[in-house]
């Protein structure tokens, strides 16, 4: 069977390879070949290696062998093989994350699977630099997850560089490519033409009948039209198997008809290479001398080669089935027996690799067996320090069912779950804490199983009774000596009363609990807890902790970040933001995208709440692409709130709704509360203070589900600015009251902030003055946009005092500050509040960050600070030509010519 034979009837999916390689010098790109077995996804990549041989580009390939899943990096290994010399020169952390993916040995701990991502990146974009690269990876759905998770970050990211990336992808598997985004070719069946055509030039001659009954049978598949005619007819039989098999399976039989008619010996070597997860030749080999009792050359696979079932390497080195069903046809012919031998044969055969032959003596063992399962437990622990988490769960998993103490067996699942919530699967970390029955656990087993549940969704949705249970864990298992274990069921009984209040009686237990702990009171874990569950009636010692960590910030940036989300549940969102800023540079360097992205959202909050929307833009667009690329949906929905809450005061009424929409979606508070405020922020500024009111409501209104305690602090006197201008103020009297005695409780400044305001917008006019001038005294460093709503406030309450003179320096200053801050919503309405005095004003000039996208306007921030193309780049997980590509575009944007121009923008 030829490639070009399959390529039959597919002019379409041609021109579109050779549009993709013609134009890879200019741009980059990941296409998905997807289709169902047989249909040409394998002869279509052939095709296109052979066609970028002949433009003179560099191919690496790599295939998915079923048998492989569970070896990390087995799949990134081939791929980069003949490039691997090029990760001398990569930068240390990067050199180091990616020789530790590829089994190297480490000091201590191992890289976080985005490091050795980002490695791999740059390694290819080296690679491709002088020569361009086409990347090939046939049945991708069997790639080792962790390569697969790195191949789809390098795929979101190759449109900057001469990289193609071909992925031959089967129908119905799910696979780390299916989120990226990436263009797809799918592969349909051939028409009758085709279909003929094809038949035609493979089996000529044959008899009308037979020929009509051979194209029904393969329906348009090319693999059935090559390999159909093939398979031998068993005496008295039809032409081929029951037509009612699915296709797939008549494949597998036809396979296995025509492997039957082999030799013996050459039967056991197909097996081996079957049931083996690598096609090297020696191993092959090495294993079939031992399953058959004598010596095995390559000239007893000359049978297969001949009957085109497999190919030898053109040097020896590797033997190719020809097709993945072959695979399956080989495994479910040969008998259980068989499958046992050749898997001992290849534990001989592997010895000083345990990766490997720890799978191979698991698979050859009928029963429990302790002893593998602790091999594979050390396997686990490998895999872990590789970076491949998938790889460990899996070990674990099997270790488990291999476990002969119930005991370990049990340890070892709820470590493979504890592990595959870090990956973010759920669906797995389900499937192992469903496979344990409860009876058998200990308390700190089902504490531990009790966390890891309700981690998905950080807790926020444990009822009252939820809580009073992590309560209750934490109790036991702090009796027992755990700290670390009872700290982190308080966290989550924090969070959880948080999001979903259980009422004030068992937040005390929590708070109760918490403040008996034998800790030093200003650990970061510890503030974290009474901050989630007393932002209030703790608000003012979670405050001051926080000033005791804020000079040290960066020096650990788990705590930082811990901190920083503290920070944000009391209200303090200047020390939010620093701490979260802080925690982001030490977490990048280490590849932990999962926590870069929580950190990022922790900032973008902040940063809006102050409207500092030179950090909140760039970081709520990337913390919404590192929750997608780190599986975190809700985290992803929140980040798409502050999106929408940004829109809110840029004046994007479009965006607002677009974004709004789909982060309500998600049904955690979090994002719903961030909503309605955006909303609320929008209409107030727009002038329809009526629709301002009805949106801000709901986050005081205990029965709605956008209520939140915390939140409503924060809006405060936007609510109280709404009503007075809808002519609501008595409405607004007992939630004031509320927050008044709130305020006696808490130094948190978005509350104090926000009853200022409210105390001047809703003062008669004989007090209004004074209140105005005492919101405008406090003026806190860091909230210039409270500043200017006081002045506009103020500035609108003169001119309704016809004291217009008076009233247009207030709005002047108010203008410049919103103009200054990018509110362009509040820009407008200082605008018209001009005009209205009788003074005209300027048009705005378009600050940077109007120009660009947010990823944009972070790469010119970060040019502006002086770093390299190459140390963006490793701060924001993308190839320096990404970064050097993006420059040299927005630059006419800003007109300017060079990097030290940058400087003078208005970029913060």
């Amino acid at each position: 069977m030829t490639p070009g034979d399959i390529l039959v009837g597919r002019r379409e999916e041609s021109r579109r390879l050779d549009e993709l390689l013609d134009g890879i010098a200019e741009r980059g790109a990941a296409v998905l070949v997807r289709g169902e077995p047989g249909i040409g996804k394998s002869v279509l990549l052939a095709t296109g290696a052979r066609a970028a041989a002949g433009r003179g580009l560099r191919v690496l390939s790599a295939v998915g062998v079923e048998s492989q899943p569970q070896l990390p990096f087995a799949g990134l290994r081939a791929l980069l093989e003949p490039v691997l010399a090029g990760v001398a020169d990569l930068p240390a952390p990067q050199r180091d994350a990616l020789r530790c993916a590829l089994g190297e040995p480490v000091a201590e701990g191992g890289p976080d699977l985005f490091l050795t991502a980002l490695a791999t990146l740059d390694l290819l974009a080296e690679a491709a630099a002088g020569t361009p690269v086409l990347l090939l990876v046939e049945d991708a759905q069997w790639l080792d997850r962790a390569s697969a998770d790195v191949l789809a970050f390098v795929a979101r990211r190759l449109e900057a560089e001469p990289v193609v990336l071909l992925a031959a992808i089967r129908d119905g598997f799910d696979t780390p490519f299916d989120a990226a985004g990436l263009a797809e070719l799918r592969l349909e069946r051939l028409d009758a033409a085709a279909a003929g055509e094809l038949l035609d030039a493979r089996a000529p001659g044959l008899r009308p009948g037979l020929r009509r009954r051979l194209l029904l049978e393969a329906a348009g598949n090319p693999l059935a039209l090559v390999e159909l005619p093939l398979a031998p007819v068993p005496a008295g039989a039809g032409a081929f198997p029951a037509a009612w098999l699915p296709l797939t399976a008549r494949l597998e039989q036809a396979f296995g008809a025509r492997v039957a008619a082999l030799p013996a010996v050459t039967r056991t070597l197909l097996l081996v290479a079957a049931l083996n997860d690598t096609d090297l030749l020696a191993e092959i080999l090495a294993a079939g001398r031992l399953v058959a009792g004598r010596r095995c050359g390559p000239e007893d696979l000359g049978p297969a080669v001949a009957a085109c079932l497999a190919d030898i390497e053109p040097g020896g080195g590797r033997l190719h089935l020809r097709h993945p069903l072959m695979r399956s046809a080989l495994r479910q012919r040969a008998g259980d027996a068989e499958r046992s031998a050749v898997h001992a044969a290849l534990v001989d055969v592997l010895a000083g690799q345990p990766n490997r032959q720890v799978w191979h003596r698991a698979a050859a063992t009928p029963g429990p067996d302790e002893g593998i399962a602790a091999d594979l437990d050390a396997a686990a622990d490998r895999a872990y320090r590789q970076g491949a988490v998938v790889a460990a769960v899996a070990a674990l998993q099997r270790a488990a069912e291999l476990s002969l103490d119930v005991r370990a067996g049990i340890a070892r699942r709820i470590r493979a779950a504890e592990i595959a919530f870090e990956l973010g699967r759920q669906d797995l970390v389900d499937r192992l804490l469903d496979e344990v029955e409860p009876a058998t656990l200990s308390t700190a087993e089902r504490a531990r199983l009790a966390w890891v549940r309700g981690g998905f969704r950080e807790h926020a949705q444990e009822g009252r009774q939820g809580v009073r249970s992590l309560i209750g864990f934490a109790h036991s298992v702090l009796a027992d000596g755990d700290t670390d274990l009872a700290l982190m069921l308080l966290g989550a009984a924090g969070t959880a009363a948080f999001w979903n209040d259980p009422g004030p009686d068992v937040r005390g237990d929590v708070v109760e609990v918490a403040e008996r702990m034998p800790i030093d009171p200003a650990d970061a874990r510890l503030v974290g807890i009474l901050a989630y569950t007393a932002p209030i009636d703790r608000g003012a010692a979670v405050i001051d902790n926080l000033w005791l960590w804020a000079p040290d910030a960066g020096g650990d940036p788990l705590a930082a970040r811990l901190l920083g989300n503290a920070a944000a549940a009391v209200g303090a969102f200047d020390l939010s933001l620093q701490f979260a800023t802080a925690a982001l540079g030490p977490l990048r360097a280490q590849g932990r995208l999962g926590f870069v992205a929580r950190a990022l959202i922790t900032q973008a909050n902040a940063a809006v709440q102050l409207a500092n929307l030179g950090v909140a833009i760039p970081a709520a667009e990337e913390a919404g692409r590192r929750a997608d690329e780190t599986a975190q949906p809700h985290l992803a929905a929140l980040a798409q709130a502050t999106e929408a809450k940004i829109a809110a005061l840029r004046g994007e009424p479009d965006r607002l709704e677009r974004l709004a929409g789909a982060a309500e979606r998600d049904s955690m508070a979090a994002s719903l509360s961030v909503v309605v405020h955006a909303r609320g922020l929008a209409a107030l500024a727009d002038g329809r203070p009526a629709d301002a009111y009805d949106a801000l409501a709901r986050l005081f209104d205990p029965a709605d589900p956008a209520h939140h305690v915390m939140h409503g602090c924060a809006a405060i006197g936007d609510l109280a600015e709404a009503a007075a201008r809808s002519g609501q103020a008595e409405a607004v009297a007992g939630v004031m009251a509320t927050m008044e005695r709130r305020a006696r409780l808490t130094p948190a400044e978005s509350l104090h902030n926000g009853l200022r305001h409210a105390r001047a917008v809703l003062a008669g006019d004989d007090v209004a003055e004074q209140r105005y001038e005492e919101a405008l005294r406090a003026d806190v460093p860091g909230w210039p946009f409270v500043r200017a709503r006081a002045l506009l406030a103020y500035g609108e309450w003169l001119r309704r005092q016809r004291r217009v003179a008076e009233s247009r320096t207030r709005l002047r200053t108010a203008r410049e500050l919103f103009d200054a801050l990018g509110t362009n919503a509040w820009s407008d309405r200082a605008r018209q509040e001009l005009r209205a005095s009788g003074e005209s004003s300027r048009s705005r000039t378009p600050a940077a960050r109007d120009q660009l996208t947010p990823q944009e306007l972070q790469i010119v921030q970060l040019a502006a600070e002086g770093l390299t193309n190459r140390e963006i780049g490793q701060r924001l997980y993308l190839s320096h030509r990404t970064v050097s590509t993006v420059l040299h575009r927005v630059f006419p944007k800003l007109g300017v010519t060079s990097r030290s121009d940058l400087s003078r923008l208005e970029l913060r």
